[in-house]
């Protein structure tokens, strides 16, 4: 047993009780603490080794840009593209004049990024004549429909920071004030657990305070953690990579025909949208991943390189950001196993620490610990046992 752990204390827990907490524990994930640190004015993306990037961040309040990388870099959209999808449905068109069954498709398309909603989009008015529209009616640049070999995969969509710094533009500043208030309705609404069962609040979400708003894109894990979805994973994960452009055979595949040069196989992770007050600054974060990263290493990096832009108007969460281990580890209502479960967290990922507390002792062969650490961005708490740290009670982290 590892020493610093501790001695395993009388009444410890039977195996049966850490599995409510975890499921398939694997080895510790190699992550440190990491204490918030003041912004510095002149800012630079810091990017994780490994990822390639496009970064834009736009303040609205002196029309500047404070972080630009890679830019133009087209990157294949995954369900950022939602936002076309949704603007094309309202072009000319009142949000009172939906159908009551296109206000709900859209709702949860916007909210919950489901894809079935997108598909009947997709396949109703036009495929990719869509994104032919709505790059003439924005001026975009970088954006292009799928390739003629998938016209059908409305995640293969080219797509660029600029051009998603472009497209928020138009809803915050040109479009009618109707179709503005509705569509950032639904984004500020954006739900934690996608209905594909992945956790979406990374980079944007997970870094700042609100108000933000925010549309996320994901493409190529195989397990996104959160709570279960309704409907079968595997059945979900099967509908999900078909609509967004994960065809069975594309492993490794490039293509040139309408996006020249997009990676359709690296794993990719986007987080775009608004954040600060009055909607200060456009954020558009833009990363493909090495292939077979874990969802919870890449919800990792995306969040350490957003967390490392300057973005005028955010406000910075406190706490101290720590690395888990395990997968199926869950975030309860209280620091109890028999508690609520509020969600259940990627495998790996770092979470963001406020204060800890003594609770139910808990055990995971070595390992025993009645600590347990309250996540602000979940409003829950998770057992320490499955942070990535030696300690019982982590170091430096303030006792609730």
């Amino acid at each position: 047993m590892n020493s610093a752990r501790g001695a395993v204390r009388a009444g410890v827990l039977t195996a049966a009780l850490a599995a409510l907490l975890c499921t398939t524990a694997t080895t510790a994930s190699v992550a440190s603490a990491e204490a918030p640190s003041p912004r510095p004015a002149a800012a630079q993306a810091d990017v994780p080794a490994g990822v390639t990037a496009g970064v834009a961040v736009f303040d609205r309040q002196t029309s500047t840009f404070t972080e630009q990388l890679n830019t133009a870099t087209q990157f294949r959209s995954a369900s950022v593209v939602k936002l076309l999808i949704a603007l094309d449905v309202l072009w000319n068109r009142s949000p009172d004049a939906l159908s009551a069954t296109d206000r709900a498709r859209i709702d949860t398309m916007l909210r919950g990024s489901d894809d079935t909603a997108a598909s009947t989009f997709w396949s109703n008015n036009g495929s990719g004549a869509i994104i032919d529209r709505m790059v003439t009616r924005l001026g975009l640049t970088d954006t292009a429909r799928p390739p003629s070999t998938h016209p059908g995969y409305w995640g293969y969509t080219a797509l660029s920071a600029r051009d998603t710094v472009k497209i928020y533009r138009h809803l915050l500043d040109s479009a009618p004030a109707a179709t503005r208030d509705y569509l950032l309705g639904d984004l500020r609404q954006s739900t934690r657990c996608a209905t594909d069962g992945y956790d979406q609040h990374f980079g944007i979400a997970g870094s700042f305070n609100r108000p933000w708003a925010v549309k996320q894109g994901w493409s190529g894990f195989s397990s996104g953690g959160c709570t279960t979805p309704t409907t079968t994973a595997a059945a979900k994960t099967a509908e999900a990579a078909e609509a967004a452009g994960e065809p069975a055979g594309t492993a490794g595949a490039r293509t040139s025909a309408g996006a020249e040069a997009v990676d359709l196989s690296r794993p990719a992770l986007h987080t775009t949208g608004v954040v600060g007050a009055g909607d200060r600054s456009i954020v558009a974060v833009f990363t493909l991943h090495p292939s077979g990263t874990p969802y919870g290493k890449a919800y990792t990096d995306i969040g350490r390189l957003t967390r490392s832009l300057n973005v005028p108007g955010a406000s910075r969460p406190a706490g101290t950001w720590i690395g888990t281990w395990g997968s199926g580890v869950r975030v309860r209502t209280q620091a109890t196993t028999s508690s609520g479960a509020i969600t259940t967290l990627p495998a790996g990922v770092e979470v963001l620490v406020g204060c800890q507390k003594r609770g139910q002792q808990v055990s995971q062969p070595p390992y025993v610990n009645d600590w347990w650490a309250h996540l602000p961005q979940y409003n829950g708490y998770m057992t320490n046992i499955y942070l990535s740290v030696p300690e019982n009670q982590v170091p430096g982290v303030p006792v609730c």
